[in-house]
């Protein structure tokens, strides 16, 4: 693959740890339910920690100088430094065991599982997993994300058109997200990728049409979905994004249970497939 192989021995990145702590104060878990135009005096100390809302922990803070020109920290510290312009979230599993509560504190543990360089439609790309152990006094979510590095495109987006899924959900819900919501969301997971509050750099540089939606976002909202509507807390949860989707055009969350089993997806603004999620409940 070129300048990604390169002789370098990415692989010597794998093993690698980092460690976070934090306090899951109310007032910031406050600002994400303002932020989903929910009560922001709804959770106290001792509450549950919502689903997903562990992203706004734990988070790292680096200084500006620490930046990229994409808005992302700089690699070669934790994260291997590869020669590749673009970075997406591109899916993740999430294992929730006991709770994570408003007023905990909390440690974050990651390690970087996987540098797994490939060949994909529009050249080479490296896959890189990183797993996340996120504990508090009374229980703990085990995550791996799948982080997609690319290169930069040289001709603007163009999405296929595609038929939606045919299967019929039992839920459904619509969201347009807005670039106040977008520019909330990167603030509280203090995620400084312009592709999401910078219209001119979204469009210019990485040549989308428009700011994107965060795919954590996305499956945030999938995750609430299936809480609100099941009544009950999730044991498990995996997630996949299939497409971008952009400011300002409708998304469709949908949802079906089967017992303890939830489907879950996100539909754009065509009715295409966004993303595709899976849901396991807590027998109680």
């Amino acid at each position: 693959m070129g300048d990604i192989d390169g002789g370098r021995d990415w692989e010597g990145w794998v093993g690698r740890t980092q460690e976070v702590t934090d306090r899951a104060s109310a007032s910031v878990a406050g600002a994400m339910l303002a932020t989903l135009d929910r009560d922001p005096e709804s959770l106290r100390d001792g509450d549950p920690l919502p689903p997903l809302f562990h992203w706004l922990y734990c988070r790292e803070l680096a200084p500006h100088s620490r930046l990229d020109g994409d808005g992302h920290q700089k690699r070669g510290e934790f994260l291997p430094p590869l020669p590749l312009s673009r970075r997406m979230w591109a899916g993740g599993r999430l294992r929730f065991e006991g709770e994570l509560r408003i007023g905990d504190g909390l440690r974050r543990r990651s390690k970087i599982r996987a540098v797994t360089p490939k060949s994909g439609r529009s050249g080479p790309l490296v896959l890189v997993t990183v797993g996340h152990r996120i504990a508090g006094p009374a229980g703990e979510i085990r995550e791996d994300q799948n982080l997609v590095f690319l290169e930069r495109p040289t001709t603007p987006l163009a999405l296929p058109d595609v038929p939606g899924p045919e299967e019929e959900m039992t839920w459904s819900e619509s969201v347009t997200p807005d670039a106040a919501l977008l520019f909330r969301f990167s603030a509280l997971t203090f995620n400084a990728h312009r592709i999401h509050y910078d219209r001119d750099y979204a469009r210019r540089v990485e040549l989308y049409p428009d700011l994107v939606v965060h795919g954590p976002l996305t499956a945030l909202l999938l995750a609430d979905l299936a809480t609100r509507r099941t009544g009950r807390s999730l044991r498990a949860l995996s997630y996949r994004a299939r497409r971008p989707m952009f400011v300002d055009r409708p998304i469709t969350l949908e949802g079906r249970q089967d017992g303890r089993s939830v489907e879950l997806r996100a539909r754009d603004a065509t009715g295409a497939l966004s993303m595709a999620a899976e849901a396991t409940l807590q027998l109680n």
